[in-house]
This record gives C-alpha cells, structure tokens and sequence, in this order.
C-alpha cells in the first residue's frame, strides 16, 4: 500500500487536508437555495464511503508494504473495527451540528468556533495517546488558535447587533460541533497499527480504517439524520420522498462532490499520521478553520454587515490563526 515516509510529505498531505476540510461546505452553500441541507446530507456521506473505497482498493492495495484492503479487514479484531466505526459515528453527529450551525450562522461562524474547539480538544486528547512532538510549542499554537476563535465569536456577536437576531443560536450548534468533533479522531486513531510498514496483527491498516469509519457515517445518518429530516432544528421538514422527488442530477453530483473532497481530506489526514504524529496530522487538518473562514469572508461575504470600525477583528482572527497553525507545525521540528 502506499505509504508516506516523511514528516515533510506528511505536513503536505495534512494542508491538503487543511484545504479539502475548510472547502466541502461550499458544495452545501451551493445547493442550499433549492436542496435542503437534510437531502444534501445523503449525498455527502455517499462520496465520503465512495472515495475510501476507491483508495482502498487503488492506493491501499499495491505495493509490497503493509497489508492489502481484504486482506487487512479479514485478520482485524472486532476492538479495532468497532472502534473506526464508533469514530464515525461521533464524527457524523458532530458533523450534522455543524450543518445546522452553517444554515443558521454561515461558514465564516460555524467553522471558526465549531472546527478551532475540535482543533483544541482534538490535539489535546490525540496527544495523550501518542504524544508527539514539542508539547509547549505545540500547545502554544493551540492558545493562539483559541484566540482566533474567541476573536471570531465577538465578530459574529458584532455583525447582529443592529437586528433582532440572536447570535447564541448559531454559536451554541458551533460550540456543540467543536466539542464533538474534537474526539472522534482518537478512535480511528487508536484502531490502527502505529507501524504501516509491518502493521501490527489484529489492527487496521488507515485504508480499512478509512472505509469501516464511512460505513459508521452513513448507517448512523439513519438515525441522526432521520431525525433532523422530521425534527429539524433550522428549515422546512423533508422525507425520504422528497429526496427522490426533488432532486436532480445536478443536486445530487454536488452533495457527493462534497463528501469525495472530505474525504479525501480525511484519507491524506490519516495516511499522514504516522508520520506527523495523530495530535499534529489533526491539529493540522483542523486548520480548516482558516481556509472556511477565508471563504465565508471573501466569498459569501458573510460579514459584511460588520460595523467599520470592528473591521480589525478580521485580520485579527486570520493572523492569530496562521501563527497557530504554523506554531503547531513547528512542534516536532523544534
């Protein structure tokens, strides 16, 4: 299977992740105007299982290192394959919050506060395991990260303060997203061998792991995004008819397009781990946060109602952010 052997390479493939993380929900944006983000949803878990398999049987199964995709499903123990499983369960519910919370706040809210908490939480919990690299450093640039976020809050707070909005709605779905999403990694994480190139009996390889955490995500979606189809927190209710009835082609190519860009993100993420380090590769990735940002801001305009004189939050927020996504690079070069 292919197999990254260096921390440069790595750092390279956790950017790429950094890109792919921080654009998906622009495929969502794009199709909100006629597509409910519950239908969508469906899309977006299928090109996520589509683009692992496709992995696992292209760059998982080649080469004379590691173990083939079949071959490594079949020697797995049942710990590990429910433990990738159970980190796309926490994954998808966490991830359904933050749908919600980028119908009700945008991206330029909801990847900022939800996507820099999972950054934090993740680096911390994904460090205790496999402790890697300079811890101070490390933390430091997760302090700097922690300010963006902070910065990015009193932003959002700013730009309703002339309307009847409430903004705690769209912060508290962020803040839930973060929460969640900071603790689905270590799962994935833990069932896979720490040596890809003579991977350790009874764990997964990152090519099955990729796929069993897929299928976690779309059979739970049976149930989470069930429930927000006939409940929903933000929007019209849909059924399972309307995803048949209403969609086209086109609607549909997008909600896949999206899960095949996160998951591609999520492959180099975790491909990249053993090299980087889980706390990093995650720490890394989650500089999504950035790019989704940058996005919202100049794409979506989705602060333009920010008055003039709190314009200085913007850069603000983007410089902390950079400075910590390049502090946490730093910690196991230092």
């Amino acid at each position: 299977m292919f197999i990254i052997d260096n921390y440069p390479l790595a750092v390279f493939f956790c950017i790429i992740t950094m890109l792919c993380w921080g654009s998906w929900a622009n495929t969502q944006k794009m199709a909100s105007q006629q597509w409910p983000f519950q239908l969508f949803y469906w899309d977006y878990t299928l090109g996520i299982l589509l683009i692992t398999l496709i992995f696992a049987f292209t760059l998982g199964s080649i080469g004379d290192e590691g173990r083939s995709f079949i071959i490594d499903l079949r020697q797995a123990k049942i710990d590990n394959l429910n433990s990738a499983f159970l980190g796309g369960v926490i994954f998808n519910f966490a991830n359904l919050l933050l749908v919600i919370a980028i119908e009700i706040a945008g991206m330029a809210i909801a990847f900022p506060i939800g996507i820099g908490i999972a950054l934090v939480l993740g680096v911390f919990t994904n460090f205790l395991m496999h402790p890697e690299g300079d811890p101070v450093v490390l933390f430091c640039g997760v302090i700097l990260v922690t300010l963006a976020i902070i910065i990015d809050g009193i932003a959002y707070k700013k730009t309703l303060q002339n309307t009847k909005e409430k903004p705690i709605k769209g912060i508290l779905f962020s803040a839930a997203a973060g929460v969640a999403m900071g603790f689905f990694y270590k799962y994935v994480a833990s069932s896979m061998t720490s040596d890809f190139v003579s991977p350790e009996s009874g764990k997964l390889t990152p090519y099955s792991a990729l796929v069993v955490f897929s299928l976690g995500i779309l059979l739970s979606s049976f149930l989470f995004n069930t429930i927000i189809m006939y409940r929903p927190f933000s929007g019209e209710k849909v059924s399972f008819k309307d995803y048949f009835i209403m969609g086209t082609l086109k609607l549909h190519s997008i909600g896949i397009l999206g899960g095949v860009i996160w998951g591609i993100g999520m492959s180099f993420n975790i491909i990249a781990s053993e090299q980087a380090g889980p706390a990093i590769a995650y720490g890394l990735g989650q500089g999504a946060t950035l790019v989704a940002a940058i996005w919202g801001v100049f794409i979506w305009n989705e602060l333009k109602d920010l008055p003039k004189k709190n314009y200085w939050l913007i850069p603000s927020m983007f410089f902390l952010f950079i400075a910590g996504i390049g502090t946490i690079i730093g910690a196991k070069l230092i």
